[in-house]
């Protein structure tokens, strides 16, 4: 197991400069944004077309001694709004054929969020069964829009070789292990799960008990933890809808590994993962807002370089 580092954090830099920093802080593996909501700062798909640009950024990986763990076009591939819809569809379907040029295993995406209707206009995110138009919106948008477009996109992953990792995050139709396993047994073994386990902590699921439920479905990983306030908890829930920079007064916030667990959780983090099959790569990804990306980045990696396990035990003499 090894750190990476998802790269929008350190978007106003160009890549070079951005490998040389990671360098500095003892990591050597990348996640890298190709579009919709992360940006492509460092990761264009124009190398699709263009055989010179791709070599070139082939090169400066390799001559910066670096590797790929994922691409990611978290996106909403399922907006009510068709030119919305389409776009970021039309993205996640580069980023894979990118990703199959390049030698990377697994593309990051959300599962997206239909309205209530084919004539909608926003998403409609169901949080709860009754009344009961909200289980009606809920089972349209399952068997009308999520079923069609994950058959044909994960058949289109597979195709590429390829790997379609779904981040669980709430305000999609997947935001928790039930609803990344449901999407799994109906797209098939190409659809998987970024498991990010700050989204696990403020929905009030334990994200080590959930990696036992998950297993195999683990595709990739990202580093972020999360601060529970008790003090405001009681008064707005867990469904904050405050601004992520109101720190004071919201139920949660995101946190950079370490502010909001220690290293003994971290620890056991990192070993049930490698237990039920994940050995591959923890991903810093940044969106603390009480420290800066540079110190949020310089801090995780110190703290995770200290706990990861870097190479798998040989087995007991007794096995």
């Amino acid at each position: 197991m090894r750190v990476g580092v998802f790269t929008p954090l350190l978007s106003q830099l160009p890549l070079e400069d951005v490998l040389k920093k990671l360098k500095s802080n003892h990591i050597d593996t990348v996640e890298l944004g190709t579009g919709n909501y992360p940006g492509d700062a460092h990761c264009k798909l124009s190398m699709l077309d263009n055989p010179g640009e791709l070599a070139e950024f082939k090169q400066k990986l390799a001559d910066h001694g670096f590797t790929i763990s994922a691409l990611s076009s978290h996106g909403n591939p399922l907006h009510p709004d068709r030119a919305h819809a389409e776009h970021d569809q039309e993205i996640s379907r580069k980023t894979i054929r990118l990703a199959e040029k390049l030698g990377v295993p697994v593309v990051v995406d959300f599962s997206g969020c239909p309205g209530d209707s084919p004539s909608s206009k926003w998403p409609n995110w169901v949080t709860c069964p009754w009344p009961p138009d909200y289980l009606e919106i809920l089972k349209w948008q399952w068997e009308e829009v999520v079923v069609p477009y994950w058959i044909e996109h994960a058949k289109f992953a597979a195709d590429h070789g390829v790997k379609v990792a779904i981040e669980m995050h709430p305000g999609f139709v997947v935001y928790s292990p039930e609803t990344m396993l449901k999407l799994r047994s109906i797209a098939g073994p190409s659809v998987g799960c970024n498991y990010d386990p700050s989204h696990m902590f403020w929905q009030g699921i334990d994200p080590i008990a959930a990696i036992r439920v998950l297993g195999k479905a683990i595709f990739h990983v990202h580093a972020k933890d999360t601060q529970i306030y008790e003090r405001n908890l009681p008064l707005t829930g867990v469904l904050d809808t405050k601004s992520y920079t109101d720190e004071a007064n919201r139920a949660w916030i995101f946190r950079t590994c370490g502010y909001g667990h220690g290293d003994i959780w971290w620890k056991e983090f990192a070993s049930t993962l490698r237990m039920f099959g994940y050995d591959y790569v923890l991903s810093i990804e940044h969106e603390d807002s009480l420290l800066s990306p540079e110190e949020g980045l310089t801090k995780a990696a110190e703290f995770l370089n200290g706990l990861v396990m870097k190479q798998k035990p040989a087995a007991a003499w007794w096995v």
